[in-house]
């Protein structure tokens, strides 16, 4: 008997998101094809009684940001009921921007920043940033909590006004701050993503740059995104070993997403380390989406 006939999967979207998710139905799809019984849930039901499955998968729960303690209690206790991936420990660790830090002080090459944390002086903090990042024209300023590039504003260096003014309502919300210089190379080069399946690479894409000039923040649940497949250089792929080697996990993750940016040198650098809900591209790469299930239903049939 082939073991995935008897497997249950429930993937966790948000009812927000159910619609924009790409990935969402072709994972279903190639899961029901390998036999398992696939339930597509909202992470914030009640209804749902997470030992019914064998597996809890995180795919879109987008909205975590807006409501991170209520998420993070749902995480802990479905946790107790099911398997659920990524595991509790590596989805706290992620859901905060403090992570960079963490890998920085590992001596993995991240795009630089500033964290100012709640109480402190937007003006005297901003002022010490451009300080010390005295050739960027531009910079970026996000919450430590967010997703989908929500809240996140890029500013002109000159403008100090307006990302004060941006920095301070975060911090007047209780929300910790992070603080980067706006690398210009993303403009013409964009971002690279790479997608990693329980350790090994799958795929990569190129994402153009998000933040424009003079654009406020996004009001949606995430801003557009412009993709397309990318073959990632070799120091893009060393990088992302390293990346994966810093993360405070004993195991392989069933899923890591590894999005980097090149400096002015030509050097990538971690922007972002996804690995709590991110958007895997599966039309951009053939296959994966195969490849992607076989690695769950591995997962939702291994003892331990």
């Amino acid at each position: 008997m082939n073991p995935a006939a008897s497997s249950r999967i429930a993937l966790i979207t948000a009812a927000a998101a159910r619609t924009l998710d790409e990935d969402l139905a072709p994972l279903a799809v190639a899961l029901t094809a390998r036999g398992a019984a696939v339930t597509i849930a909202d992470w914030d039901d009640a209804a749902t009684d997470g030992s019914r499955f064998d597996l809890a998968l995180l795919r879109s729960t987008w909205d975590y940001s807006l409501r991170l303690p209520e998420f993070l209690g749902w995480v802990e206790h479905v946790a107790t009921q099911t398997r659920l991936l990524n595991p509790p420990e590596v989805v706290r660790w992620n859901t905060d921007k403090h992570y960079l830090g963490d890998l920085a002080r590992a001596g993995v090459p991240v795009v630089p920043g500033a964290f100012v944390e709640p109480g402190a002086d937007a003006d005297a903090a901003l002022e010490a940033f451009l300080a010390a990042h005295a050739t960027h024209a531009d910079l970026v300023v996000k919450p430590c909590i967010g997703a989908g590039s929500r809240d996140a504003q890029r500013h002109r260096r000159d403008d100090r006004a307006a990302a004060v003014a941006h920095l301070r309502r975060l911090l007047d919300a209780g929300r910790s701050a992070l603080l980067q210089p706006y690398l210009d190379r993303v403009d013409a080069d964009g971002e690279t993503a790479l997608l990693f399946f329980d350790g090994a690479f799958s795929h990569a894409i190129r994402k153009g740059p998000l933040l424009r000039r003079d654009e406020g923040p996004t009001r949606a649940l995430f801003a557009p995104e412009h993709i397309q497949s990318r073959t990632p250089g070799a120091d893009e792929l060393a990088l992302a070993q390293r990346v994966l080697a810093a993360i405070p996990c004993a195991d392989p993750l069933l899923y890591a997403r590894i999005d980097l940016l090149r400096d002015a040198r030509g050097q990538p650098a971690v922007l972002e380390l996804e690995l709590t809900e991110p958007s895997l591209f599966f039309a951009s790469a053939p296959g994966s989406v195969e490849r992607f299930a076989a690695a769950v239903l591995a997962r939702a049939t291994r003892c331990g």
